[in-house]
């Protein structure tokens, strides 16, 4: 397989943000032109596009049938990637308050994973009620990702290889990708 394959977004209509693969497709959000961009996974060659409510564009994974996306606020849009339509949303909440500024999603191990726009910490939300069953303060990489470079902005990447187990953290220009484990 080629790995110099890329893709690049009309920078003058578009901002790329959340990103998942689903059947051998890739599913992209832009940020607030409300139009989300299909791959073929093999080929990254683009095979459509479609539309979403939200003012706005964040996250995006996957549970292996539906598409997740968050927009910045504490709800969670379900995506039926054969129809494109949301399906269902979920409101997540911790201790019966609601929880903003959802940002970049990850499907691990059953739970979704969301990093909270401008902090170091990361929730665990269960995916059947949206409440937020747990928490990871990651504030610790990011002292020692800004003792290499001063600069850095927050952190927003979360991915999960669920081949090897592996959950990889970063940020914007963060010198480092990390990689975390989470015990069950």
């Amino acid at each position: 397989m080629d790995y110099n394959i890329e893709v690049e977004l009309d920078r003058k209509k578009y901002f790329g943000e959340g990103i998942t693969f689903l059947k051998g497709k890739i599913y992209q959000l832009t940020y607030r032109s409300k139009v989300g961009f299909i791959y073929d996974a093999a080929t990254f060659k683009s095979i459509g596009n479609f539309t979403f409510p939200s003012k706005e564009g964040w996250g995006l994974t996957n549970d292996g049938t539906s598409l997740i996306m968050s927009d910045g606020t504490n709800k969670l849009s379900y995506i039926d990637p054969s129809t494109l339509q949301v399906i269902k949303t979920i409101s997540v909440s911790e201790n019966g308050y609601v929880k903003d500024y959802l940002n970049e999603l990850e499907y691990i191990r059953g739970y979704i994973f969301a990093n909270i726009w401008t902090t170091n910490t990361i929730v665990k939300i269960d995916p059947s009620d949206g409440k937020v069953v747990g928490m990871l303060d990651l504030a610790a990489l990011e002292y020692e990702a800004r003792f290499i470079n001063p600069d850095l902005l927050e952190m927003n990447g979360i991915a999960y290889d669920s081949t090897e187990d592996k959950i990889l953290i970063t940020g914007k220009l963060w010198p480092k990708i990390y990689e975390i484990k989470i015990t069950p």
